[in-house]
């Protein structure tokens, strides 16, 4: 009887994992947040929330996903690679999101920092020059339910100006100057966060204020270089 019942609490456990819309990786995305995410710093809850949220298992090749919630960027295919989880939350942080924004994203990629923006912003605008990784990101942001991020193929150095300006604009991969069109793609007292560099890449925070650009150094970084068409 005792062994019944113990048998019983677990099913009655699992069962309430799944109608929490649980995942199998949850328990490894919380602790990726704790540990990788808070500890390091990041102090917006809505960044904190949203990470917690996004599967980002969901956007790595099935060989990886176990190790999707490792401190470590993660090959995507097509020599492209998903960030390390603590960047993507310090680059997100420093756009100072609020909700109503329009955002620019520069590198699709897997799609993840697009599912985290999507969280946060009112609409989301991502370019991404490799067709196959586009095609990707889209079927996986559609299956997870993102109506509010717009996908394009091109050259990201030129920016998306048919829906200019934005609010706020990410760089996902490393050009070697500040794209000038970014720059006026930018919204009045917008913020452009973006890696810059060739071999050895500084992590930017550019913010425009009453017409004057104004840059800020974060943090060395690496970023897969910035493909031009």
């Amino acid at each position: 009887m005792i062994k019944l019942k113990g048998r019983f609490s677990l099913i009655l456990f699992f069962l309430s994992i799944v109608s929490l819309g649980w995942d199998n990786f949850y328990i490894l995305r919380e602790r990726m947040v704790k540990e990788q995410i808070i500890k390091r710093g990041i102090k917006d809850d809505r960044v904190i929330k949203a990470m917690l949220k996004v599967p980002r298992h969901k956007f790595v090749p099935l060989k990886w996903q176990n190790f999707s919630y490792d401190d470590t960027p993660l090959p995507i295919g097509y020599q492209q690679t998903i960030s390390q989880p603590y960047i993507v939350a310090l680059m997100t942080e420093l756009l100072e999101l609020k909700g109503e924004e329009r955002v620019l994203e520069i590198g699709t990629g897997s799609g993840y920092q697009s599912a985290i923006l999507a969280e946060l912003a009112k609409g989301v605008y991502t370019i991404e020059i490799l067709e196959q990784l586009a095609f990707k990101a889209k079927k996986v942001l559609k299956e997870l339910g993102y109506n509010n991020i717009h996908v394009k193929i091109g050259d990201g150095f030129l920016g998306w100006p048919e829906y200019a300006p934005f609010d706020a604009i990410i760089v996902t991969c490393a050009p070697n100057e500040i794209p000038p069109p970014l720059l006026e793609q930018l919204a009045e007292g917008g913020r452009l966060v973006i890696p810059v560099g060739e071999h050895f890449q500084e992590l930017k925070l550019v913010l425009k204020k009453e017409g004057k650009i104004l840059t800020t150094d974060i943090i060395p970084v690496r970023f897969v270089p910035m493909l031009r068409r």
